[in-house]
């Protein structure tokens, strides 16, 4: 099938998490056979964020560490309808231009044969939901929610036909452990600064116990302002920059522990969802330490694949306890590791995508399913 993505990015993941998940998604779909394309806007914030700020080698990079995948690149004068006139499969992506959601939902309520979903990975749903409602989704057959919580909150306000949850996930063949790497230093953080949504909660499960306990580490990131830097300087802490997705498995490798710092938005009205960097950490069997949020749905098994710590006290203590022993820390890492290969890759997340699409799939797309099941 020829599935075609609407995102922001997939070029760049400078402060745009999703592109993770989704470079992941699109090379499980080629690696079976499928065809993937991704459609970005020509003027992506992120896209020119990173060229600002490490230069057009960043792009470059993109192409040698993900050959397989490809992204067009689209303007005002684009030809949407043409694109799209031999795709399958079709997902717009929450930040894709409002006018734009709607003009693609206009093609198939007009009788496109393709299957259009709606992606929503972020808080917008609860934090700007106004900008949420305003969408025209009538023309879509399904919102994916990667959360269940947020796909509670598409159901309650009546926004989209159908709505499935789709969580991110690891991108298994790119995040894994690197035991040949020589673990250097203590304690790593690779997290955004963003619109002030967690500064507290950096200060608390961050700064001040990697100040208690004079610890060895470094913070990678973007969009750090002039105070952040200088309290992960006043901590002991070496702030790096950016980081390209495809270097942070052997960065996770260099460093003995990891922290999870859930933004608030999500601790306080989306429960349940964890960011991408939870999978992607525990797949590359580092021990994670986690800042509160609420495991709704039971995607983990807190005490086992990770430690909730639930004040910065106890971030301190529970830090201590990780890079002390040896045993717990191995412990951890088999945990994590076991529940990220059984549940929560990529792969699993491409199986959950086409159990959905032949179960509510165009009568294109389960013409493809049975043309490809009597080809085997």
């Amino acid at each position: 099938m020829r599935f075609v993505f609407y995102t922001h990015s997939l070029i760049s993941d400078w402060n745009h998490g999703n592109a993770h998940f989704l470079r992941g998604v699109m090379r499980e779909l080629v690696g079976r056979g499928h065809k993937a394309t991704a459609f970005e806007p020509a003027d992506a914030w992120s896209r020119r964020n990173l060229i600002e700020t490490v230069g057009p080698a960043a792009v470059e990079r993109f192409i040698s560490d993900f050959p397989e995948l490809a992204s067009r690149r689209y303007d005002a004068g684009f030809d949407h309808e043409a694109a799209l006139a031999d795709a399958d499969v079709v997902v717009v992506h929450e930040w894709t231009d409002p006018e734009l959601i709607g003009r693609i939902g206009r093609m198939r309520r007009d009788g496109a044969q393709f299957t259009l979903f709606f992606h929503d990975t972020h808080h917008r749903a609860v934090s700007s939901q106004a900008d949420i409602a305003r969408l025209d989704l009538s023309g879509y057959d399904a919102v994916l929610a990667f959360g269940e919580t947020l796909r509670q909150r598409y159901l309650a306000a009546g926004w989209g036909r159908q709505v499935f949850t789709w969580h991110e996930a690891a991108d298994a063949r790119l995040f894994r452990p690197h035991p040949e790497i020589v673990r250097t230093r203590d304690l790593i953080w690779i997290g955004n600064w963003g619109d002030g949504e967690r500064s507290r909660e950096i200060d608390d499960y961050l700064i001040a116990p990697a100040r208690t306990l004079s610890l060895t580490g470094t913070v990678r990131g973007v969009r750090y302002p002039p105070e952040a830097l200088e309290a992960v300087k006043s901590a002991g802490l070496d702030y790096d920059g950016w980081i390209a997705n495809a270097e942070v498995p052997k960065a996770f490798a260099q460093h003995r522990v990891t922290v999870h710092i859930p933004r608030r938005p999500y601790v306080e009205t989306l429960p349940g969802i964890p960011t991408i960097r939870v999978f992607e950490a525990l797949a590359c069997g580092i021990p994670l330490v986690s800042a509160p949020w609420e495991d709704a749905e039971h995607l983990f098994r807190p005490g086992r694949d990770f430690l909730f710590a639930e004040s910065s006290a106890q971030m301190t203590r529970l830090l201590r306890d990780v890079l002390s022993d040896k045993d717990l820390a191995a412990s951890l890492v088999a945990s994590g590791l076991e529940t990220i290969r059984t549940r929560h890759t990529c792969r699993h997340r491409v199986d959950e995508l086409l159990s959905i699409l032949a179960n509510h799939g165009t009568q294109r797309v389960l013409d493809q399913f049975a043309a490809r099941e009597a080809a085997q």
